[in-house]
């Protein structure tokens, strides 16, 4: 999408504003226009900006967060974030995004972002958007790659090897994410560590698969059922 979602955060704990800050830093299709403590701060930001969607939390003073849901005539969407469970499904009847349990990770936080993503965006432009482009963040800056470029994505401890040919971008996500990101007629996951282009797949032979470059890859065993469905297609 060419304008990024706009986002608020409303929770009365400055560590979970912290949290959200710092993993919206990784979503380059996410922006942060505003910071409530309060639900009721919230009223002045949702009438004077054009907010896409709410992070929200449920236990704080005044006014609880699905409290205020109930109030907004026209809200954006919502996603919830709570120490507590309890109150997801009344959360669902609502119609919010999703609903991450704190303490949440950054891979978990992404997906939930994906959802809103794909509401907010017809399907036919998203799917074109990943076809082209993937933003990757390498030290201190972002760096944009063509998906065709990728040839397969390896785990790396807490970073992703993203493998373009012979060289590769290191960056600190998960694998899991990318699968979550990435377009599944494209990408197959083989093994816990890696993540393949799949029109670069040469051959597969037992538990290695073979890319047309050459590099020789291991097959993981809880992953062998799902790549014979693939193969059966």
């Amino acid at each position: 999408m060419s304008t990024p979602i706009r986002a608020i955060i409303i929770d009365d704990e400055p560590l979970a504003h912290k949290v959200i800050l710092q993993y919206a830093k990784d979503v380059p299709f996410l922006e942060i226009i505003g910071q409530c403590y309060q639900a009721t701060q919230a009223y002045a930001l949702l009438a004077t900006a054009e907010v896409d969607l709410l992070f929200l939390d449920i236990q704080m003073p005044k006014l609880k967060g699905l409290d205020f849901l109930r109030t907004l005539d026209q809200r954006p969407h919502v996603i919830i974030t709570s120490a507590y469970e309890e109150y997801a499904l009344e959360g669902y009847e609502l119609q919010v995004a999703d609903y991450l349990l704190k303490p949440f990770r950054f891979d978990r936080f992404l997906r939930a972002i994906n959802k809103v993503r794909q509401q907010l965006v017809p399907k036919e432009t998203l799917a074109a958007s990943k076809e082209e482009q993937l933003f990757l963040k390498v030290d201190k800056r972002y760096v944009q790659i063509q998906l065709s470029s990728i040839l397969y994505l390896e785990s790396y401890g807490n970073y992703v090897k993203v493998w373009t040919g012979s060289s590769y971008l290191l960056t600190p996500r998960t694998l899991s994410s990318f699968e979550t990101e990435l377009p599944t007629d494209q990408f197959l996951r083989i093994h816990k560590s890696y993540l393949v282009q799949q029109r670069e797949i040469d051959f597969i032979e037992g538990n290695r698969l073979v890319l047309k470059g050459g590099q020789e890859l291991l097959i993981g065993k809880s992953y062998r059922s799902s790549i014979r469905q693939w193969l059966g297609r």
